[in-house]
């Protein structure tokens, strides 16, 4: 056991916080931007179906990387202003784009799982004479939430890894604060103990996120009386 085990911890500790509102807040910001790229995507009207096909290829397609330079440092270049000067300013920017990144992938989860709904149910809708509005909201998102569910819990677990690239612009979360022991000659020998630590973190906050979107599966597919995706049918007696 290392002898400076407990520095090790406490160092991990101290970046804890700033990866975990990363998280919270990339997955909020996720989630909104999700669906309404998503429904756009599903838009009668031709130019909104363009403008968030833009969104969803233009950060796909694009570096996650590349972007936080591009907000962290280029825009305030183009700009004359300062957007993040502080550990919280730069956590707001990272935030901004692990959202971003992570909401274009999240449109098509929605987009793919609004689609999947089955078109004898849109037909019935057709049928008593909703709008194409109330279809949506009362009959074909009800039911693709389920479907969307799981592919989100994937999507997140993503974006809580993506959150060590924070390190790049300097936010103090967990990696830059552990990483920051490399060059302590003392610690510097036991790099191996000191991602460990971290290894575990990241992995203790994905279980938490898998157990809250499985908790929400459950509930999402009790509401819309199907059975929660990937579980087995119950035989009806």
């Amino acid at each position: 056991m290392s002898d400076h085990l407990g520095i090790y911890l406490d160092r991990v500790l101290d970046g804890l916080p700033f990866t975990l509102w990363a998280t919270i807040g990339g997955i909020a910001l996720t989630i909104v931007l999700s669906f309404v790229a998503g429904i756009a995507l599903l838009s009668r009207r031709r130019g909104v179906r363009a403008v968030a096909r833009v969104y969803v290829e233009g950060l796909r397609g694009s570096s996650e990387v590349v972007q936080l330079f591009f907000f962290a440092v280029a825009i305030p270049i183009f700009l004359g202003v300062t957007l993040g000067s502080t550990p919280q300013g730069l956590l707001v920017i990272g935030v901004l784009v692990l959202g971003l990144n992570h909401g274009a992938y999240g449109a098509e989860i929605v987009r793919g799982a609004v689609r999947s709904v089955p078109r004898g149910q849109v037909e019935a809708a057709i049928a008593v004479n909703l709008s194409p509005r109330q279809r949506l909201w009362r009959i074909e998102l009800p039911q693709s939430l389920v479907e969307m569910l799981p592919s989100f819990n994937n999507l997140f677990i993503q974006l809580l890894k993506g959150t060590a690239l924070l390190s790049f612009i300097a936010v103090p979360e967990i990696f830059k604060k552990a990483d920051e022991l490399r060059a302590v000659p003392a610690f510097s020998r036991e790099l191996g103990v000191i991602y460990a630590i971290e290894l575990v973190v990241y992995l203790l906050i994905a279980l938490a996120i898998t157990a809250i979107m499985r908790a929400l599966e459950r509930i999402a597919a009790r509401v819309a009386g199907r059975p929660a995706t990937g579980r087995a049918l119950r035989p009806v007696i």
